[in-house]
């Protein structure tokens, strides 16, 4: 990486820039479920789903919702 701003090209500073805003971000708002128990019902979903998507399956095209619920 280059020695100062002045020597970054465009993608190397906005990089950084991304970076410092992420962990401010991190820094000040923290995690917002912090504290709080996952229920097992939604652990088991989380579980499931993950396998499923391990194994190559994936659920629905955005489009094919939106058309079921009548939005697209």
């Amino acid at each position: 990486m280059a020695a100062n701003v002045g020597q970054l090209s465009t993608d190397e500073l906005r990089e950084i820039i991304g970076s410092v805003v992420e962990q401010k971000l991190k820094e000040m708002l923290g995690d917002p479920d912090e504290g709080f128990e996952i229920r097992a019902e939604v652990q088991n979903r989380l579980l499931r789903q993950k396998k499923t998507v391990a194994n190559g399956e994936r659920g629905e095209e955005l489009d094919e919702v939106a058309k079921r619920l009548g939005i697209g």
